[in-house]
């Protein structure tokens, strides 16, 4: 049967679905936690500020670690950190479900994000090297499917179990998906021959990128509840920014280093990347306020609120093949450029909302955002990953995740700045709603902005779109 599937022309697809099983089981367990934290929080008695690390120690781990396995896994093949990657996931899924206090949970949560990152920076380098150019934008748009689907499916299945159950079964589930995963792995995934050159590993840049992207991540993340003039951000910020700049001026003189900084000459590379991380940046900001807006001043239900999310990754979950395959036709200029503008105007719709606004007069914004999103990442990944060489696949996949988790946490924590700084109270009182109405198209209009330039930076690959 083995060789049944690896001599089948369909063998590239089969790939695909294994890839898949890892990606989703990822993104479901990083959608699926954030409906259980109310829960977590009564059982463990624990406040908002030690809860949040629940899900930034994930984050943080994730980050700061996905070029680091993007290297490893150049040195010693894909398949086997890929491999590693679903046992050590699945081990802290399980651990995640026997914690007895909220320490425990997060320690366990670290265990998890370690298995994510070694999934999430050999995704997307082994599809690229599994498909043929003219097939690899649909390939990565059904991935990109896999990631909406994920995160959409998330929400509610955590509601379903914790009803049914308890918390501790959205990380059980993890167990048999988690098996099924690694055998498929075992059984499907190429054996990809490393790197046979004696390579050394990195060490000084592995520490320094790592202890670098963790203090700016938690400078950058409690700096609402510290305040960005505190001593711990301050102090935060320096260090990290000192150890990345130490990082950057030692990667030029190490022979092997851990991260290729000769990718960033590549300009589809180094545009890819600077597009896409701004395209997260903006939508990461609406992303974050838009449930207060609708919670806090059009006074719906959570679960109406979640029906109202669902749109936005179930629109990006059509788009997304089709301008995957389209990007494999035409080439990516196009499709990036324009789904960045249609990002800008969906944005600029809900800097128009009121507080008046209905259910319906909502949804064309979070269909353009969705639009929007599914036109550029399918065709921004595709170009991205089909301008680096087949031996530097695995980096590359590792900076482009890690370009959209740092994406997704600079939006977060830009949006909130700004909106405080404006006036604005997620939670506002009756006397607040003009306070928050005008510090939440304030930041609408600048997350336009930002989606703006990142259109104008992905408009620039247009000299380069015949070579991808």
């Amino acid at each position: 049967m083995l060789e049944t599937i690896k001599n089948s022309p369909n063998y590239r697809w089969y790939v695909l679905a294994t890839v898949a099983i890892g990606t989703f089981m990822a993104t479901l367990d990083s959608s699926i936690v954030n409906v259980a934290l109310p829960t977590i929080s009564s059982q463990f008695h624990s406040d908002l500020s030690t809860l949040q690390w629940v899900v930034s120690a994930y984050l943080l781990t994730i980050t700061s670690l996905l070029p680091v396995f993007g290297r490893i896994a150049d040195m010693f093949g894909r398949k086997r950190v890929f491999a590693l990657g679903f046992i050590i996931f699945t081990l802290g899924s399980v651990l995640c479900g026997f914690a007895q206090d909220i320490w425990f949970l997060v320690g366990t949560r670290v265990v998890q994000a370690v298995g994510a990152s070694m999934l999430m920076s050999n995704s997307a380098a082994i599809i690229t090297a599994i498909f043929p150019p003219k097939e690899r934008g649909r390939a990565l748009g059904l991935t990109g499917t896999v990631v909406a689907l994920g995160s959409l499916t998330g929400p509610a299945l955590g509601g379903i179990i914790i009803g049914l159950t308890s918390w501790r079964s959205i990380f059980f589930i993890n167990l048999p998906i988690g098996i099924i995963g690694y055998a498929a792995v075992l059984l499907i995934l190429p054996s990809d021959v490393p790197n046979k050159d004696k390579e050394s590993f990195d060490y000084t840049g592995a520490f320094s990128f790592t202890f670098g992207m963790i203090c700016v991540l938690l400078g950058i993340t409690n700096s609402e509840a510290w305040g960005w003039s505190s001593l711990p951000v301050l102090l935060s910020l320096v260090l990290g920014i000192t150890s990345l700049v130490f990082f950057v001026i030692t990667e030029r003189k190490v022979q092997h280093p851990m991260i290729d900084l000769s990718l960033f000459r590549n300009r589809p590379f180094l545009i890819g990347n600077l597009s896409g991380g701004l395209s997260f940046v903006a939508m990461f900001a609406n992303n974050m306020l838009l449930p207060f807006y609708l919670q806090g001043i059009l006074n719906y239900r959570p679960s109406q609120v979640g029906l109202m999310l669902m749109v936005f990754p179930v629109v990006m979950a059509i788009v997304a093949p089709v301008s995957g395959s389209a990007s494999d036709k035409f080439g990516p200029m196009i499709l990036t450029t324009g789904g960045l503008v249609i990002t800008s105007l969906g944005l600029f719709y809900f800097s128009t909302l009121q507080t008046t606004a209905s259910f319906l007069q909502i949804i064309p914004g979070s269909i353009l955002m969705g639009l929007g999103a599914g036109m550029f990442q399918s065709p921004n990944n595709s170009s991205v990953m089909s301008s680096v060489p087949p031996q530097k696949l695995s980096i590359a996949g590792g900076i482009n995740s890690l370009v959209r988790n740092l994406g997704m946490v600079i939006g977060i924590a830009l949006s909130v700045s700004l909106f405080e700084a404006w006036g604005g109270v997620t939670l506002p009182q009756p006397s607040q709603v003009e306070e928050f109405m005008s510090a939440y198209h304030s930041v609408m209009l600048v997350s336009m902005g930002i989606a703006l330039l990142a259109a104008v930076i992905s408009y620039s690959r247009k000299s380069y779109a015949k070579g991808n």
